[in-house]
């Protein structure tokens, strides 16, 4: 590899030559410590695997993922980095990078077309902070047949997506990502690992995706409706945040929570993956 893609002279150097500069609109960050992104490689693929990974920025990640990994497919939304990807992965054949917006692409098709020969799949990604969990949700909800899902984000949204359940940081986010996937933290990253540095710390998670959801729905779409609505006034007690959503009636409610043997104060954080699927089937109930 020609390149030190995690040398900070070597970005500014490649980043100038293509006259890049950073939007803050994008949450534009590149890795500069050499450790971080051969440990996202190794956690996420082998030689058998074909990897999905969003947002390769200058390719630190990609090229680490090209020596591990059967095959790469980088989607990528900012073209003016165009020319230093095709500096940065040129010695790289197993490589293949799509330029354009991973929210509205085809990800099952673009998976279909490049991994048939692979034996498993899997999703990396150093995801920009502001789109973390759009991101997340999206690649969960849409059940593409991927095994797993590697990330790093924000700290603080490494420690809410991977919360345990039931507790208190427990969020909507939490019980969302619970009921596709096992969540964990595999190692932190400071802030000083980066260039421009941010604000805040990160995480590197790991989405094990399941093979069949860990409770009973007779709707995912009112679950998630249930979910959202509960968490969407974290200091108000489950009955009063959901009925102030308009999915139901407060009699209605408590009736659910004393079917599940549920105290009628309860807050949202403090109910277990399973009591909010008894719920939704409930107070849902045709």
């Amino acid at each position: 590899m020609k390149y030190n893609l995690s040398g900070k002279k070597t970005i500014e150097t490649l980043l100038k030559e293509a006259g890049f500069t950073f939007k803050k609109s994008l949450g534009q960050n590149f890795l500069t410590d050499p450790t971080v992104c051969p440990r996202m490689a190794e956690a996420s693929a082998d030689q058998n695997t074909g990897v999905l990974e969003i947002g390769p920025g200058i390719g630190v990640l990609t090229a680490e993922l090209a020596q591990v990994a059967k095959r790469v497919v980088a989607i990528e939304l900012d073209e003016r980095l165009r020319p230093v990807l095709g500096k940065t992965l040129e010695d790289f054949d197993n490589v293949k990078v799509i330029f354009g917006d991973a929210m509205k692409l085809d990800l099952k098709k673009i998976i279909e077309e490049n991994f048939s020969d692979c034996q498993r799949v899997s999703v990396c990604a150093n995801l920009p902070y502001y789109i973390t969990s759009p991101i997340i949700m999206m690649l969960l909800e849409s059940k593409l047949p991927v095994e797993s899902i590697t990330v790093m984000v924000q700290k603080e949204a490494a420690e809410r997506l991977c919360a345990e359940i039931p507790g208190r940081d427990v969020g909507a986010v939490t019980l969302s990502a619970s009921y596709f996937a096992s969540g964990s933290i595999l190692f932190n990253v400071s802030r000083g690992c980066f260039t421009p540095v941010p604000n805040v710390d990160s995480a590197v998670i790991q989405l094990k995706i399941r093979k069949e959801p860990p409770v009973k729905l007779n709707s995912e779409k009112a679950f998630f409706a249930l979910v959202r609505a509960a968490f969407n006034h974290r200091r108000k007690t489950f009955i009063n945040s959901v009925s102030s959503s308009g999915i139901s009636g407060k009699a209605k409610i408590e009736q659910a929570l004393s079917q599940v043997g549920v105290s009628a104060t309860v807050r949202a954080e403090e109910l277990s993956l399973e009591q909010f699927a008894q719920l939704t089937n409930i107070i849902f109930e045709k």
